[in-house]
């Protein structure tokens, strides 16, 4: 019955996020599946089964993919009431969904060990190569420069200054990706961001030097 459920699960997200260009794509999903199911293995800890459904539909209620949070959460809730799942499993994998967006850095308290391993596989594709190509098609998508040296870092945001307050895909380093390593709850997603990390400080080494006319 639970493989039913994920195929099930599997085809509604194919078909919600097939067509997005923002970096949350069906790929990007499986990616978050796949880390997920990964850590999970390597932590010896959590329900494979929770994990996986919560990755899998981790971005279904985005409100940056919906026209507002309400309406993401009653696709979520309208997908959930469709399939196989005890009262229990529905609820841990809201509540899992609800908790682990960054929200511009606000801190959320996870419940649960699923919730930080599914957090843990989101945010490490926002890192590395794959993370870089995220950041700068979610930016274009979102009508933001590739980068603007006038603009200042934002340190500290409100969930509206997050999501709506001006920059540029470079800042969104600075903002948002430089900090994940070090926000990751589990070993191993530390010991994988590592490598992703140096990528992404690599990369923007490259960039002001091109960017200010360098030969190198």
């Amino acid at each position: 019955m639970k493989d039913q459920t994920i195929e099930q699960t599997e085809q509604f997200v194919r078909n919600e996020m097939g067509e997005d260009s923002t970096g949350h794509d069906w790929f990007h999903v499986d990616r978050v599946r796949r880390n997920a199911l990964h850590i999970y293995k390597e932590e010896k800890t959590g329900d494979p089964f929770i994990i996986e459904m919560a990755a899998l539909l981790h971005d279904i209620p985005d409100e940056k993919l919906n026209i507002n949070a309400e309406a993401g959460k009653a696709k979520l809730n309208r997908f959930l009431d469709t399939i196989h799942l005890t009262a229990d499993e529905k609820r841990l994998i809201i509540q899992i969904i609800g908790s682990i967006s960054y929200k511009g850095g606000q801190k959320t308290e996870l419940q649960s060990v699923e919730a930080k391993i599914v957090q843990d596989a989101d945010r490490l594709d926002a890192l590395g190569a794959i993370g870089i190509a995220r950041a700068f098609a979610y930016g274009g998508k979102k009508g933001q420069p590739i980068y603007d040296p006038s603009f200042q870092v934002r340190e500290e945001m409100s969930l509206e200054e997050y999501r709506k307050g001006k920059s540029s895909s470079v800042h969104h380093f600075y903002e948002k990706l430089l900090k994940l390593k070090d926000l990751l709850n589990t070993s191993t997603a530390r010991k994988m961001a590592a490598k992703r990390h140096q990528m992404m400080m690599l990369f923007l080494e490259q960039f002001y030097q091109e960017w200010d006319g360098k030969k190198s």
